[in-house]
């Protein structure tokens, strides 16, 4: 946790820094996710489930035109169904959970409708940190400590206070390892990738 902290205490550091004449604002995110496991063998097979993400956030405008950043810090769970493939049949199947705090810090440009609203385009890394349990018994399967991810998404500000957003979570490395049994020599390696819909509240 205290790397959690540490982070957040960097970003919020940096964007301070960055923002001596820029606006800042904090407010609450949260939102929904697909998650799109990929899998590094067939032996697996992978169903989307959805899950949630909820926590503080600040934004900041940049003195330039359209340029800001914002930041997060969020509990979020994400949800999957790996099935034991054996003789073409599914001979078991565990649903896997993966609970983190997500620190996301993206760039945005933001471009104006008027005075209702405004439509912007972010991108930017995001740090996890495993809070919940890391090893599913079942299938010996274990989620990493952290995870690196990038996001890329677009959204919408009205009334200056409330934005909508939708974007995609790309895991940059493995998310998870599991072995099955003796029938498998190495570790199978998988992607806890996610589509996000997301809504947030600045005061």
């Amino acid at each position: 946790m205290k790397k959690v902290f540490t982070l957040i205490a960097l970003a919020i550091a940096l964007m301070t820094t960055l923002s001596a004449n820029a606006q800042i604002k904090f407010g609450l995110k949260g939102g929904l996710n697909v998650t799109n496991m990929s899998l590094s063998t067939e032996v697996l097979d992978a169903n989307n489930q959805t899950g949630f993400f909820v926590g503080p956030t600040i934004k900041v405008t940049l003195p330039i035109v359209g340029l800001g950043v914002d930041a997060a810090a969020l509990y979020d769970q994400r949800d999957a169904k790996l099935g034991v493939d054996g003789t073409q049949e599914v001979v078991g199947e565990k649903r896997v959970s993966q609970k983190s705090i997500n620190v996301p810090i993206n760039l945005r440009y933001g471009l104006g409708l008027g005075e209702m609203a405004s439509i912007y385009l972010f991108a930017g890394p995001q740090f996890g940190f495993n809070v919940g349990e890391k090893n599913v018994k079942a299938i010996d399967w274990k989620w990493k400590d952290s995870a690196f991810s990038v996001n890329v998404g677009a959204g919408v500000t009205l009334l200056s206070h409330l934005e909508i957003a939708a974007n995609y979570n790309i895991a940059c490395g493995k998310s998870g390892e599991a072995t099955i049994g003796n029938t498998i020599k190495s570790g199978i390696s998988g992607k806890a990738n996610a589509w996000q819909v997301s809504l947030a509240y600045y005061f």
